[in-house]
């Protein structure tokens, strides 16, 4: 690579072109014989400029300003230098003109990136899932400042960035965790890596895809749900606390309907919709996906909705059940996982995957119906939730040989028409 043998950078007031007696000033940037002019967007009066010395005459107060703003420009100007010529590039003053005016895509760094990244998802994603970006976003910083690098550019990413940061990830404890990340915490951080940079690639940020031959892998979890006792014995146990109860009851809800904590916490009468057959239906948007979901309410459903109506909390939220926080919910679940004797690790989001499992389809319900309820919009998600049991698959075993015997088949049942309650 040619070396380069000169670098200067002067500034110039352009009198030729001034008005109402100020002239703009430029810095002249000089390599290698090569000249090229940056407007610094400031004017200064022609009377006041020394042409010799580059600099504005006096000792006022705009006078002192943009002898600062040029010792600034300066300097920022020769940092865009050093910084194109550290990163191996083949210099032009052209490049170092962009670079200083922020308009070399080439020379973008992935710390830009994530910035970008944040303003372009802000307020079009759900909470959870920008909260999710910000933390992947924290531990790439994390994993810059280990191998003492304050950024990168994008043009220096490759695979070996990818396994590094894998490995780093996999080594790194978080705080307050009692051991390092899972191989599937690992990969989703990796995944919205991925999809940060895909944005870059999108953009033309980047000539070429460091994720291109890439792939990412999932190890298969056993998802903890409630059988058809442990569900029982939590409905039925009778509290003392009421707080535990109304958690219960919540949870409960969950079971009985498949909706997540985020949207059941702000459902209000408006999403009580009634159905030609004048049963109630829960209608909804899934905060995390915006998808509409139409569910109707079995009747120990219909029960608790009705048990708290009249709840003073609830008249005062305007939502249909008294309101508390995910972090508190999931709190009081332990109590009450201990007091009904259970040993699994009682969550909110385990009521999903017992309306998947238990609630659902090991009564005989098609995939595709839990599918619509639970919101998905794809069936790959609802099997990630849905378990079948040895006694489903027995059970569907005999009614496919009474089907096979009788080679009758039933019509569909269309979906109900369903009006809003004023």
């Amino acid at each position: 690579m040619r070396t380069t043998k000169t670098f200067s950078i002067q500034f110039w007031a352009d009198t030729r072109k001034a008005s109402q007696g100020e002239a703009l000033v430029y810095a002249r940037i000089t390599m290698d014989q090569k000249r090229l002019s940056v407007s610094l967007k400031r004017k200064v009066p022609i009377e006041l400029w020394d042409s010799q010395n580059k600099r504005v005459l006096g000792n006022s107060l705009m006078a002192k300003q943009l002898n600062q703003y040029l010792d600034l420009a300066k300097s920022q100007l020769y940092q865009s230098y050093l910084e194109l010529k550290a990163a191996d590039k083949m210099l032009t003053t052209q490049m170092i003109k962009d670079y200083f005016m922020g308009e070399d895509t080439s020379s973008k760094t992935l710390i830009y990136l994530l910035d970008y990244h944040n303003q372009k998802i802000n307020g079009t994603l759900a909470r959870g899932t920008i909260k999710n970006f910000k933390i992947t976003e924290g531990y790439v910083r994390k994993f810059l400042k280990a191998n003492k690098h304050k950024d990168i550019y994008l043009s220096r990413l490759n695979y070996k960035f990818i396994c590094d940061f894998e490995s780093f990830l996999f080594q790194y404890y978080p705080e307050g965790h009692p051991r390092a990340m899972s191989h599937n915490t690992v990969m989703k951080h990796i995944q919205r890596l991925r999809k940060i940079i895909r944005l870059a690639y999108q953009l033309e940020w980047l000539d070429k895809d460091p994720f291109r031959r890439w792939k990412t892998t999932f190890e298969k979890t056993e998802r903890e749900f409630l059988s058809e006792n442990e569900l029982a014995n939590v409905a039925s146990y009778e509290f003392t606390n009421e707080r535990l109860e109304r958690v219960r009851d919540l949870f409960l809800f969950s079971c009985y309907t498949g909706i997540s904590y985020a949207d059941l916490v702000n459902l209000t009468p408006k999403n009580i919709w009634l159905g030609d057959d004048s049963k109630k239906w829960i209608v909804t948007n899934r905060q995390k996906t915006n998808t509409r979901v139409k569910v109707p309410l079995m009747p120990a459903a219909s029960d608790l909705l009705e048990k708290y109506e009249d709840h003073p909390m609830s008249q005062v939220s305007g939502t249909l059940f008294p309101p508390i926080t995910n972090e508190r919910a999931n709190l009081y679940l332990k109590d009450i996982a201990e007091a009904c004797g259970l040993t699994k690790n009682l969550t909110f989001h385990m009521a999903r995957h017992t309306f998947a499992t238990t609630v659902t389809l090991s009564n005989g319900m098609p995939i595709e119906t839990v599918s619509k309820l639970l919101g998905h919009t794809k069936i790959a998600t609802t099997q990630i939730y849905a378990r079948i049991l040895d006694k489903k698959v027995e059970e569907d075993m005999y009614k496919l040989q009474e089907v096979l015997q009788s080679k009758n088949t039933v019509p569909k049942r269309p979906s109900p028409n369903l009006k809003i309650i004023r």
